[in-house]
């Protein structure tokens, strides 16, 4: 039996099918023109239980652990979502992480297979400010690292919090933040000492606090309806009770969440490849030429065969890592191996399955068109493929 199912995980496939039907599919060409997802979307997916998959009852969470955050991730691109929704719906999930680890006195978080766990203690007030009210739907959060010159590098970060009593002062710029249009609060990663000293802090900034400025919403190639902001901090006064956990520990929370984070974007991207393996499979079916289905001809039947064994390796194998970084094992260079391999295979089969709906693949009315440009972002972010080729030569002693 796989791993992910299981009587309780098909149950949540059903759920999580349900939504994406009925709440989703009717709005999501409209909310690709708006460029965001509405605020009532998250209390949808909140009543319902799937905005707190992976979150400890304890923190106003559903419970689950990474493989049911995975299963939920799989289960709306391939009902026909997108991986440009899954950014905008769930961007909690790589801003609450680090919160509910600290006051759980876990700094674990995901790498242990569930967030958080244990008695609440330290950072309680946090949880109650910020993780439940996210949780319930009723506020939306942010995770603010890159910065204009700092792409990758997260110990180059330059935006600096200054002590002065109770408070830091926040003076640099974010971008690239997703949900940074709409969030009521952003998890801040700064410098508590000299810019680029890698002795780095997490701070919590509501919006409106003065001095900071949510600047304009950035236009993508794809993930139209996720919304991208650039942010800036001038005398920001942040009170030192938003800073989550002990001050420059930030560095190690960030290195610690990136295996989830990236196991995520590995997620999307298998997911997007199989969705598309479904679409090119049907078009072709359906679609005749010179009297004949297209699915009739040995060349495109082997090419949707090449497409749909790429797209079922690659979940295959970041099953199996998700399978270990839930037990516990430290498997950073395997994450990044997973990363790499879902991207490569979404890659390939999202340009054959443009390329087999022909004319029609480059309408924006067609599905696969916008994964094809949602895809796009998935080597990219949560660290490049050449960051994550890196890390695995480094995991090999190179």
């Amino acid at each position: 039996m796989s791993i992910v199912d299981t009587p309780e995980r098909r149950q949540l496939r059903e759920l999580t099918r349900a939504f994406v039907t009925r709440e989703v599919l009717p709005h999501l060409a409209d909310w690709e023109r708006a460029g965001e997802v509405p605020r009532e979307l998250h209390a949808t997916a909140a009543k319902i239980g799937l905005l707190g998959i992976g979150f400890p009852e304890s923190v106003g969470g559903s419970g689950g652990d990474l493989l049911d955050s995975i299963l939920v991730t799989e289960e709306i691109i391939r009902s026909g979502g997108s991986s440009g929704l899954i950014a905008a719906l769930f961007t909690h999930g790589i801003a609450l992480p680090h919160m509910v680890a600290a006051a759980g006195g876990q700094s674990g978080g995901l790498l242990r297979g569930r967030l958080g766990g244990g008695q609440l203690r330290g950072d309680d007030d946090l949880i109650d400010r910020y993780v439940r009210p996210t949780l319930a739907g009723t506020m939306i959060g942010a995770l603010a690292i890159t910065e204009p010159d700092g792409g990758s590098d997260v110990a180059a970060i330059r935006t600096t919090a200054r002590r002065d009593g109770d408070h830091y002062v926040v003076n640099g710029s974010k971008t690239y933040i997703t949900s940074g249009v709409r969030a009521d609060f952003v998890t801040t990663a700064v410098c508590t000492d000299f810019p680029g000293s890698g002795e780095l802090s997490l701070l919590v900034i509501d919006k409106g606090t003065p001095g900071f400025t949510v600047g304009r919403r950035l236009e993508k190639l794809g993930w139209h309806c996720s919304d991208t902001a650039e942010l800036s901090f001038v005398d920001v006064r942040v009170p030192v009770t938003n800073r989550i956990g002990e001050e420059n520990t930030g560095f190690l929370a960030i290195m610690q969440h990136f295996a989830a984070e990236r196991l995520s974007l590995a997620t999307q991207a298998y997911a997007t490849a199989q969705r598309c393996v479904e679409l090119a499979t049907r078009w072709c079916r359906d679609r005749a030429t010179f009297g004949r289905p297209l699915a009739s001809r040995q060349l495109i039947r082997h090419r949707l065969a090449e497409m749909h064994t790429r797209a079922e390796a690659a979940r295959a194998y970041v099953h199996e890592v998700a399978a270990r970084v839930a037990a516990g094992e430290p498997v950073v260079t395997e994450v990044a191996m997973a990363k790499n391999v879902a991207v490569a295979a979404c890659d390939q089969v999202v340009d054959q399955a443009l390329q087999l709906h022909g004319g029609f693949g480059y309408l924006r009315d067609a599905e696969v068109e916008r994964h094809y440009r949602d895809a796009r972002i998935l080597g990219i972010g949560g660290g490049t493929t050449e960051i994550m080729n890196e890390i695995i030569a480094k995991g090999m002693g190179l």
